[in-house]
């Protein structure tokens, strides 16, 4: 079993690098995680949203497989507590065989296709945060997450 984080663009900050760097190497020690970054679409100042949303859209469906179990990170999605979300991911887990995938889409979010593609949406804040900053706090979410399964000292309450 794979975890991916599937994201439209590519991390463009150094600091918000450095810190996704810190937490998958921390990853390593619990699953195994990677990073998939699909490229930024060229020369798109006439299209409009919807076309965008649609030509990203097709770039995401292209890098799933149909086995794996697909969640968006979305403003619409589920908030969990650290403790429901390392329930939750612990789940899925012992359920098997899936890979999971989280995917973070571009500024413009996801089209109709990968909203149906998707078994669920997460949300991590009410707040918004770019898709840059996300990459880096979804990840240490997730490393939060599997200290929490472990029963490791790393969160607090």
């Amino acid at each position: 079993m794979n975890i991916t984080l599937l994201t439209v663009g590519k991390t463009e900050r150094n600091w918000i690098w450095d810190g996704l760097e810190v937490y998958r190497a921390r990853l390593k020690h619990y699953t195994s995680f990677s990073l998939v970054e699909i490229p930024d679409l060229k020369n798109v100042s006439s299209l409009s949203r919807e076309q965008i949303r649609e030509k990203e859209g097709q770039l995401i469906l292209k890098s799933l497989k149909d086995s794996d179990e697909v969640f968006l990170l979305d403003e619409k999605g589920k908030e969990y507590s650290s403790k429901e979300w390392a329930s939750m991911l612990e789940k899925r887990i012992a359920s098997g065989g899936k890979n999971i995938v989280f995917v973070i889409g571009g500024a413009y979010g996801f089209s109709n296709a990968v909203y149906k593609r998707a078994g669920g949406l997460v949300s991590l804040s009410r707040m918004t945060f770019s898709h840059q900053m996300v990459r880096t706090i979804f990840t240490e979410q997730l490393y939060r997450a599997f200290t929490i399964m472990k029963g490791e000292p790393y969160h607090h309450e």
